[in-house]
């Protein structure tokens, strides 16, 4: 006796579609209005001066100009700090 039926369907074959997440434009580039910089799951990345971060995280562009990353020190409300990611867009 078999174990499966004879046109059972396979079990294989359900992988998701990938998410292509990433930093897409990178420090000194030039951006439009709305260009989309960083896809991103959480706040790994945190939105600076022109940039603003979208429902799914992502951040984009609100003017036009230069991207800037830098480092900075946040401070939580526990009073724990981390060092974050923030994204600027600095006119030319």
């Amino acid at each position: 006796m078999a174990k499966t039926k004879a046109t059972g369907a396979t079990k294989l074959g359900r992988d998701s579609q990938p998410k292509y997440l990433g930093v897409k434009l990178t420090d000194g580039q030039k951006v439009k209005v709305g260009n989309i910089i960083i896809r991103q799951r959480g706040t790994k990345f945190l939105p600076g001066k022109n940039v603003k971060k979208g429902k799914d995280d992502t951040l984009y562009a609100l003017k036009e100009g230069i991207i800037k990353f830098a480092t900075r020190r946040k401070r939580k409300f526990d009073k724990s700090q981390r060092i974050a990611k923030v994204v600027n867009v600095e006119m030319p």
